[in-house]
Formats: C-alpha cells, structure tokens, sequence
C-alpha cells in the first residue's frame, strides 16, 4: 500500500505544482487573479483524480477486487496529503525564493476589486481587514504553511470522500 500511495501521491503533487508555478507566474505578470483562481481549482481537481486512480490500482492489483470505505479513504487521505505537501513545499519555495511580495500584490488586487464592483464602505473594510490578517499570517512561515494547506487539502478531501464511495466493494465480482 505504501508504494502505491507514494507514487500516486507524488503525481499528483507534481502535478498541482506544475500548475501553482505557471499560476503564479501569470498572476504575478497578468494581475489576473481571479482567472488563474477558475484554473487552478481546475487543475487541483485534475491532480487529484490520482487519488481514485491510485485506489482503484490498491483495489483491483493489490486486493483482489475488495475495498472497505475505511481503507479506501485511507489511501486517498493519504496520496491528498502527499500531494498538498509537494504543493506546499513547492509554494514555499516560489513565495520565499522568488515572489515574497505575492500577498501585497494579492491584498492590493482584492481590494481594488471589491472598489470596481462597486461594494458598499463597510463591505471594503471587510476585505481590507481580511485582507491585513492574511498578509499578518503571512509574515510567518507556519502561516504561510497553514493557509497554503488550507487552499489545497479541502479539495483533496472531497475527491478522497467521492472516491471512496464509488470505489469501495465488499466483494470481488466473478468473472466467466
């Protein structure tokens, strides 16, 4: 089980990654946030088809045909986990090494957004002090690490659920 929630776990992060670097390229040099938003819960989706992959292959390959939820969801957790992490860790790097003003420039973004969309003073000041505690969780690495979690994981864990419960099978079908 190990090697295949390894392997299936770093595809998938290797994927996401992929994305996160040309998304946060284009964000950085277009300003267009919110399109790179659509396209990275696109691909985030896309990487983490691999957790149903990487359950049917423990499934079919592994175990003769027969899954619980309980194991499915195991495995799934576990490649999410893996892959949030490569995610992390990639986004870590590419914050700290090559964008460190990325939250400046996303907090300025939203809240001239929220200008353009005609929001009432009150509904700016919202974003403007949502806007200030991001960039204060920001000012650390821990912060940082929870936020950047908390864009991915959530994602993985609706796929892990979803993949589950297709997945699992009490009994292996007969084939002939």
């Amino acid at each position: 089980m190990k090697k295949n929630v390894l392997i299936f776990g770093l595809l998938s992060g290797l994927i996401a990654s992929s994305m996160l670097i040309v998304a946060a390229v284009q964000c950085y040099n277009n300003k267009d946030f919110s399109g790179n938003m659509v396209m990275g819960f696109t691909l985030m989706i896309l990487a983490f088809s691999f957790i149903f992959v990487g359950i049917k292959n423990y499934r079919d390959k592994f175990n003769n045909g027969v899954i619980s939820f309980g194991k499915a969801f195991k495995i799934g957790i576990s490649i999410a986990l893996i892959a949030s992490t490569v995610y992390v860790v990639t986004w870590l790097i590419a914050y700290y090494g090559f964008i460190p003003d990325f939250m400046d420039k996303y907090a300025a973004h939203v809240i001239d957004q929220a200008r353009a969309a005609g929001k009432s003073t009150v509904e700016i000041n919202k974003a403007i002090a949502e806007m200030a505690d991001y960039k204060e969780m920001y000012k650390t690495p821990i912060g940082v690490i929870l936020l950047t979690y908390m864009e991915i994981l959530p994602v993985g864990l609706v796929i892990t659920l979803i993949s589950a419960l297709i997945l699992k099978r009490k009994q292996a079908t007969a084939i002939g």
